[in-house]
């Protein structure tokens, strides 16, 4: 589903806009976004949390040479899924 999709749906069960819709959700992610930039946690009640978690440095392999290379750290979004999106998806 792409962010259109999205878009299409909500405008269909509102009757807003596409492309106010399309506003919208652009303006949400940018501020999430904007948020995990700043090392914020992103907490939407039942649906899930966003946050940052920094990967440590590590040592890694080329699979093409064999030789080991050094993986350096870095930051990767996490998302944990809400206890109603858990119950929902089962």
């Amino acid at each position: 589903m792409t962010k259109k999709d999205i878009a299409l749906k909500v405008t269909d069960a509102t009757g807003i806009k596409q492309i106010i819709v399309k506003k919208v959700l652009q303006g949400i992610f940018d501020c999430i976004i904007e948020s995990l930039i700043r090392d914020e946690k992103i907490e939407l009640r039942n649906f899930g949390v966003f946050k940052l978690k920094t990967r440590r440095p590590r040592i890694g392999r080329n699979p093409r040479t064999g030789q080991t290379v050094p993986v350096p750290a870095r930051k990767v979004v996490i998302f944990k899924p809400g206890l109603e999106m858990k119950q929902r998806i089962k």
